[in-house]
């Protein structure tokens, strides 16, 4: 095997394991504690993601389970009053919507933010 079969190889790996943590993140709506394996994926394997364009999905990732956290706890903070409640439903549409377009941009090969 060549240097450039090896790389797209291991391109194609990594594509596939940012695949798979999109894949916890979702199923975190469901069972939230995927979330959790999610992040420790992203954290471990961050560095073997550093100089291709996949180390943006690992930052939207890391970015999006963070703010989610930021905002659920807001909304526990803030539940008494009916600001909670909005502050939690806001953060569930968002969290979706980072995922899909995530998703969408990694189907496309394409990083999360512009060069």
């Amino acid at each position: 095997m060549n240097d450039v079969t090896v790389d797209s190889a291991k391109l194609q790996s990594a594509k596939n394991l940012t695949t798979v943590v999109y894949a916890l993140y979702a199923l975190a709506i469901l069972i939230g504690l995927s979330s959790i394996v999610a992040i420790i994926i992203n954290y471990v394997k961050k560095g073997d993601m550093a100089g291709t364009w996949l180390d943006s999905h690992f930052r939207w990732q890391i970015r999006t389970f963070w703010f989610s956290v930021l905002w659920a706890i807001v909304g526990a903070l803030t539940v008494w009053a009916f600001i909670g409640w909005v502050v939690w439903f806001v953060a569930f549409i968002w969290y979706i919507y980072r995922i899909v377009k995530g998703w969408l941009n990694l189907n496309d090969n394409k990083p999360m933010y512009p060069a």
